[in-house]
């Protein structure tokens, strides 16, 4: 991967656009440069499924470690200050989430990436690496390689291989080849204040995730049920981490409840479910939620409910898809596993170049929801 400049971003004219026509210009601060005392992070901004990923590009601190959980363990001990400025309001909000290219852990990867959200950073996110893979190629961070480009990432729960279908300009579609995904607990019957007694599972998909139907906790998947989805998913998260610790076999690090999903029918024929995740500090997941989805195909397998290659087509709170297939077998640890892959697309929405001004005292980030 490419180091990014400045260069590639600059307008080649003043006063026209792309295609060009004459534009007004008006030349509010064209020539004006923050000083040199100010943090300036660089970014792209960009949507898989209508969920946002704000790439960053330039500006960021070297990032200390030879392992990708490494990097993040140093990212979140000295550059916090950074993720909450790129997060939070006024540069972001409650759901904003953001990707950090990293150098690979592995000689022959492509490319490293931190992800963060309104609470930190997370183990892995397949939205995310829909759309980094889509940004990387489409503004040739990394070079295409014909009609279908690989992109192997390392991430904090390990290696994920993204191929993107490129058509014309454009990046068509991006399938990921995700880390193995098992069921840790196919049966948890927990007490939910508010609620009453619910039973979910527990599958990791890259993170993990308590699954239940949205009717048994008695909400609804819907654009304005999005309060009381946050605050059920949030309080059956809590529930279950009182009632259970979490391990990961193979690293602590990446052990512990990252969110709910709740999960239900659709009402259009060509979809098999529908879901919403709500996850960190109550985010809700715009997209399916690829490693949501890569926990539910393990869950599928798990019950006899999912053929290896029958895709499975899951919808979004606002209707967008991911189709997830059962691409082979694995084991992790103690676990029987499975190999998913979670096929998505993505747009890019913007470039920025954020600063931070070291007097505003509400540079670094707030939220309010």
């Amino acid at each position: 991967m490419r180091d990014f400049d400045r260069a590639d971003w600059e307008s080649t004219s003043d006063d026209t656009d792309r295609d060009g026509e004459a534009t007004d210009d008006w030349g509010w601060a064209t020539d004006w440069e923050p000083p040199a005392s100010w943090p300036v992070v660089e970014t792209i901004d960009s949507h898989t499924g209508g969920e946002p990923l704000r790439i960053v590009v330039d500006g960021w601190p070297t990032i200390e470690g030879d392992t990708i959980l490494e990097k993040r363990q140093y990212a979140r001990d000295n550059h916090d200050h950074l993720r909450k400025a790129l997060m939070y309001e006024p540069r972001g909000h409650a759901d904003m989430y953001g990707a950090i290219p990293v150098e690979p852990e592995r000689t022959d990867s492509d490319v490293g990436v931190l992800f963060t959200h309104n609470e930190g950073y997370s183990t892995m996110c397949g939205h995310g690496i829909i759309a980094l893979a889509t940004v990387a190629l489409e503004t040739e961070m990394i070079e295409p390689t014909g009609d279908e480009s690989t992109i192997r990432m390392d991430t904090p729960a390990g290696l994920v291989t993204a191929y993107a279908i490129t058509d014309g300009d454009g990046v068509a579609s991006v399938a990921f080849e995700n880390v193995p995904s098992f069921v840790y607990e196919p049966e948890l019957a927990v007490e939910v204040p508010g609620v009453g007694e619910v039973t979910v599972a527990i599958a990791y998909g890259g993170a993990f995730y308590a699954y239940l139907p949205a009717a048994d906790a008695g909400v609804e998947i819907k654009p304005d049920a999005v309060d009381d989805l946050i605050c059920t998913g949030s309080a059956i998260k809590a529930a279950v981490n009182d009632e259970i610790e979490i391990g990961h076999p193979e690293d602590d690090d990446l052990g512990f409840l990252y969110g709910t999903i709740f999960t239900a029918p659709s009402n259009r024929d060509s979809i098999d479910s529908r879901n919403v995740c709500v996850f960190a500090d109550g985010e809700v997941d715009r997209s399916p939620t690829g490693t949501g989805v890569s926990g539910r195909l393990a869950l599928e397998s798990y019950h006899d409910r999912l053929e290896q290659d029958e895709p499975f087509v899951v919808e979004s709170i606002v209707g967008s898809t991911f189709t997830g297939r059962l691409r082979g077998d694995a084991t992790v640890g103690p676990y029987d596993a499975i190999v998913p892959e979670v096929a998505g697309s993505a747009h890019l929405t913007g470039r920025s170049e954020f600063v931070i001004d070291p007097e505003d005292a509400l540079g670094e980030g707030f939220l309010l929801r």
